[in-house]
This record gives structure tokens, sequence and C-alpha cells, in this order.
């Protein structure tokens, strides 16, 4: 199995997921990231490394041809809305181009059977406060979204003009232990906690996210890619997206509370700066057809996720 982004939060996540499956799993790795779960872990030394960027084609064929991989996971993407946002053309290169090099490699590089490729739920942009079916068209409007909402396209381009067998997931925000954006909300504020200090929020704090657990999402794509291996090859799930969310959005700030009170300190108020810019007002994913078709459905509650996450920034952090 070849995984791109391997030392990304859900990469590493997927990765420890398929090495305990016994799956002899290739990661492509851009950068080295010595905090990465996937390097504390001590994984790293348990998969293939291919270094470089999804942007290079040739690289991405060399990749798929050299591991052998019949299952490419590819999560490899600039993933932060304000660098978007600031850097619009790297993000494009490596969410659209990147995705294209990815599906080329898998088209002519190799005996691949299974492409899960990582699309967002941001690809939907503002659908307002009802959550979003798969069959909803992509409205992205803004930079990070739009990267998204191609990247998506091309997969089921590539699904229905090529037959490759090819599936996208759409995720919520996801969170939990590994996640090394510090801008990101829960690190950015268990790290401020844990140094005590006020935690920041860049929005006004009241955007509603559904939040997805990491192991849940990693469960998610290796129940797509299973699915992709099903004979006849996949077709029931050959082109077709997964919702993967709880359809239960939760605020900001909310999170922001609850994280101080994991770490015992209701007395660090939020600096709320209220100046993002580019973000959804609320999104929530209808995840009916992930337990229909794949039997998945989220296990792990926002208050145990959030807990888990504190736990492992307290080992990182030293707080």
């Amino acid at each position: 199995m070849l995984v791109t982004g391997a030392t990304g939060l859900l990469g590493s996540a997927l990765c420890a997921r398929l090495l305990a499956r016994g799956a002899r799993v290739t990661a492509l790795v851009r950068d080295d990231v010595p905090e990465s779960a996937l390097v504390r872990s001590g994984d790293v030394y348990r998969v293939g490394v291919v270094r470089g960027a999804v942007e290079d084609l040739p690289l991405a064929q060399r990749a798929v041809a050299e591991s052998q991989a019949e299952v490419v996971f590819h999560l490899a993407a600039q993933t932060l809305v304000g660098t978007a946002r600031a850097l619009p053309v790297a993000t494009f290169e490596a969410n659209v181009r990147g995705t294209w090099n990815v599906l080329e490699a898998c088209r002519t590089a190799g005996p691949v059977r299974a492409v899960v490729v990582a699309s967002s739920d941001k690809a939907y942009g503002d659908q307002g406060d009802r959550a979003c079916v798969e069959e909803d068209p992509l409205g992205a409007t803004h930079p990070y979204d739009a990267s998204k909402a191609c990247a998506d396209q091309l997969a089921r381009s590539y699904a229905h003009t090529y037959d490759l067998p090819a599936a996208v997931t759409r995720c919520g925000n996801l969170y939990g232990a590994g996640d090394l954006n510090w801008s990101r909300l829960v690190p950015g504020t268990l790290r401020s906690l844990l140094r005590g200090q006020r935690p920041i929020v860049r929005s006004d704090g009241h955007a509603r996210r559904d939040w997805l657990y990491v192991d849940d999402a990693a469960d998610l794509y290796e129940r797509v890619g299973l699915a992709l291996l099903e004979p006849p090859p996949g077709e029931r799930v050959r082109g077709s997206a997964f919702n993967g969310g709880g359809g239960d959005p939760v605020a900001v700030l909310d999170v922001v509370d609850r994280l101080r009170a994991l770490v015992g300190r209701p007395d660090l108020e939020p600096v709320v700066l209220g100046g993002a810019r580019d973000e959804i007002p609320s999104q929530a994913l209808c995840n009916e057809r992930a337990r229909r078709v794949l039997g998945w459905a989220p296990l792990t509650a926002l208050d145990d996720g959030l807990a888990a996450a504190t736990t492992w920034y307290r080992g990182l952090l030293g707080g």
C-alpha cells in the first residue's frame, strides 16, 4: 500500500492502522517532520519511504511503480485555509496538480486496484445550516475550498473515464493526536493552555464545524479502500464520494471551552480576534451513505477525542 502525506495527522494514523493489519506500506514523504506521530511512534522504521513531492509526476510514477502498491491513499495536500489565501498558486500546485499526478501515476505505472483520494467538506462551499449529502453540488468559492473541489472532481473523472478504481472521502474537521499544524484550533489552543497562555481564536468563534477524530477518519479510508477491492472490482463504490462526519456541528468557542476544562485552566479566556477570512459559517455532513454502504460510523465522542488529544499534547509539550 502507498500513502502520500504520511507524516501528517491522518497519514500517521492511517499508516499505524495499516501496519497493525499486517500490510506492507510505502510512505511518500516530502519533508522530515521529527515530531510527527509517524516518527514518534517508530512506525517510520516499519514503512518504505519515498522522498519527494506529489507535484513531481515522474516521482509519483516511480513511487507507484516501485512500491508495487495495489492500494493508494492520496492524502498529501496543502491543508490550511489561511495559507491557501496567501499562497493560492502553491496550494493549487499541491492540491490539484498533485492529485492529477497521483491519479495519472496510478493509471499508468502500477498494478493499482484501489485509489482513495482525500477531498474535504470544504468542497461543498457554504450550504447553509443543513447537513451536506454527497449528491449536493460542489459550491466551493475560496482558494482552499476550490482546490479540494478540483481534486474531488479529478478523482471521479479518472474513475468514470479510465475505469480507475478511485473513490473520494469528504471529511469534516479532523483533530486528534499528531496534528502539528499549530494554526489549527485544537493543537494551537492546547499549546497555549499548556504554556499558561490565553488561546487565540482567529475567527469570531461562532463558526460551527463537524469534528471528526483522526482514528475514525482512518477507519473510513480503510473501509473505502477495501470496498474498492471487492469483486466485481469495486463497482458499488468506484467514482463515489463518502462523507466522513457526525452531522452534529459544534462551535469553535465551545471546543475551546471544553479544552480549557480538560487542561484545568478555565481562567485562561480566549483572545477572539475576529479576523479570519474565507471561513464557512457552518458545516455539517450527513454520513448515511457511509453507514449504509460501508458500515462506517464515527465511534469517538467529541469529549473523548479531545481528552485523548490533550493527553498526547501533554506528552509532546511536557505540560
